[in-house]
């Protein structure tokens, strides 16, 4: 059985972060969505609320084979304790293909089991971060059509509140 976990932040999750996530719902027989507990971030949505909008969206796209949950500590740890051989990462430019090269690298190091399979952001996506939604929806601006449309409304009041 191939597992599959797509970590991060997800603060919030995009419609670019959903399309990674359908690409490799599609090639693994399971894949976990693991929102990261970094206390030395400060997040807009607390773990739960960011875990609960991504079981929504599993729940509206149909994805069987997706699960939800958040882990603390290391990646490669948490993918060993779930029983996951893949981790995915999505890239939008080369930029980002050098901060994972470096990470890649690391994960191998700690646990040379695991491996990293990358999916290249769609191009209408390539402009689009979770930071880049936040700060629009923060400024009153519209962030239809960049995050899930069942997570839309939710975000976007929250956002507001944020000014």
């Amino acid at each position: 059985m191939k597992i599959g976990v797509y970590p991060g932040s997800f603060d919030p999750f995009t419609i670019g972060h959903l399309d990674v996530l359908k690409n490799a719902a599609g090639l693994f027989d399971t894949v976990f969505v693991a929102v990261l507990n970094n206390n030395a971030k400060s997040p807009v949505f607390s773990v739960d609320d960011r875990v609960e909008m991504i079981d929504r969206m599993i729940e509206t796209e149909g994805l069987t084979n997706v699960r939800s949950g958040s882990f603390s500590g290391l990646l490669v740890d948490y993918a060993k304790q779930i029983g996951a051989q893949y981790l995915i990462r999505g890239l939008r430019a080369i930029t980002d293909f050098d901060y994972e090269f470096q990470i890649d690298a690391v994960n191998r190091h700690l646990n040379p089991d695991i491996r990293t399979v990358y999916f290249m952001a769609n191009p209408a996506h390539s402009f689009l971060s979770s930071s880049s939604v936040r700060e629009i929806g923060e400024m009153g601006g519209s962030i239809e059509g960049l995050v899930p449309a069942c997570n839309y409304e939710y975000i976007l009041e929250r956002l507001a509140r944020q000014k």
